[in-house]
């Protein structure tokens, strides 16, 4: 932890227009460093996620900085980075060249396969970008933080990091498997990001995913064929073992033990139940409670992991501050104990 904290008062209220969580930190000054990638080209139901991360900003600096389970978190230093005009220029571009493909279901003409290899274009520049940017951040010593967008968007982080960590295990809380190939033929569909990640990441040991309730045949294949690369645990499941008597601390530790000790988060949102979400572009009904989301953290804490990066997707603000306020909150305990599984 930093022990030279910029003079403020952690308990005032944040000034207007201060940085993420109203702190005063800059990036120099900073250990973690939010990269906010608001793209959402491939959104296939509802949208709304490259708002996210502008709402989280302004719902963050109604979170107390104090925080129960991990201390004092902002004391690390926590900065975000500006959004480079060219991201948001290639979302406006993708996303309209997306929708005709998204109607049709597909690349079924001249025109829409014209507009799929554009948007896969736009795609392959925004993980060229985000990578750059995570890699070049390991470097300096600090903990990149991706915040999506749509699931698409982390996918340079991931490799980053897995290069950085080799063997590096993948804690994924979704509603959905996202191991289908290509969805609707887009290559960086947000519904394709762990196809991706499993098939062109050699590095990373170990997918562990958890509240999964959606899923294609092809993609339960892929994880039955996994031969243990791709660990699921999935939400119907867990509703069985809950109503069994289990608790869900011992269920928390199981999925722990799947994980090798270096741990990257991948949460999107819609892993949780949808009350805490209906903004969310795709919910679906179940999902991990709250409560049960942070037990994750604690139990990759109790069994030694260390948590390296993360990043938090999907978050769509909606018609009102819930969803943003809920992700500002969530970012915030994925933050605090990522700093605290590191010493």
């Amino acid at each position: 932890m930093k022990t030279d904290v910029p003079l403020f008062d952690p308990d005032a209220a944040a000034p207007s227009g201060s940085g993420i969580y109203g702190l005063p930190f800059t990036v120099a000054e900073s250990r973690v460093v939010v990269v906010p990638v608001p793209f959402e080209a491939t959104t296939s139901y509802g949208g709304g996620t490259s708002l996210a991360p502008a709402a989280i900003l302004e719902a963050s600096r109604q979170v107390d900085l104090f925080d129960h389970d991990t201390g004092r978190p902002y004391a690390a230093g926590i900065a975000m980075l500006d959004t480079p005009k060219k991201v948001a220029r290639w979302n406006s571009e993708a996303r309209r060249l997306a929708r005709g493909v998204i109607k049709k279901g597909g690349a079924v003409d001249k025109a829409t396969r014209n507009a799929v290899e554009k948007v896969n274009r736009y795609g392959e520049r925004l993980n060229a970008w985000v990578y750059d940017t995570t890699a070049s951040l390991l470097e300096e010593g600090k903990m990149p933080v991706v915040l999506g967008g749509d699931h698409s968007v982390p996918f340079g982080a991931m490799r980053a990091y897995a290069e950085h960590y080799p063997g590096l295990g993948i804690l994924h809380l979704d509603a959905h498997a996202d191991l289908r190939n290509a969805f609707e033929d887009f290559t960086w569909s947000h519904a394709s990001i762990f196809h991706n990640v499993i098939t062109r990441i050699p590095e990373v040991g170990r997918l562990v995913q958890v509240g999964v309730r959606d899923l294609g045949l092809a993609e339960n294949t892929m994880i039955a064929e996994s031969n243990g690369r791709i660990v699921t645990f999935f939400d119907s499941d867990l509703a069985v073992r809950k109503e069994s008597g289990i608790p869900f601390a011992q269920v928390a530790d199981e999925l722990a033990a799947q994980l090798p000790d270096h741990v990257y988060l991948s949460w999107d949102i819609d892993g949780l139940d949808p009350t805490l979400c209906p903004g969310t572009g795709t919910p679906v009904p179940g999902g991990l409670s709250w409560n049960e989301a942070i037990s994750l953290l604690r139990a990759l804490h109790r069994n030694g992991k260390r948590i390296v990066g993360l990043d938090l997707c999907e978050v769509s603000p909606g018609d009102t501050e819930w969803d943003a306020n809920v992700g500002a909150r969530l970012l915030y305990k994925m933050i605090g104990f990522a700093l605290l599984t590191q010493g």
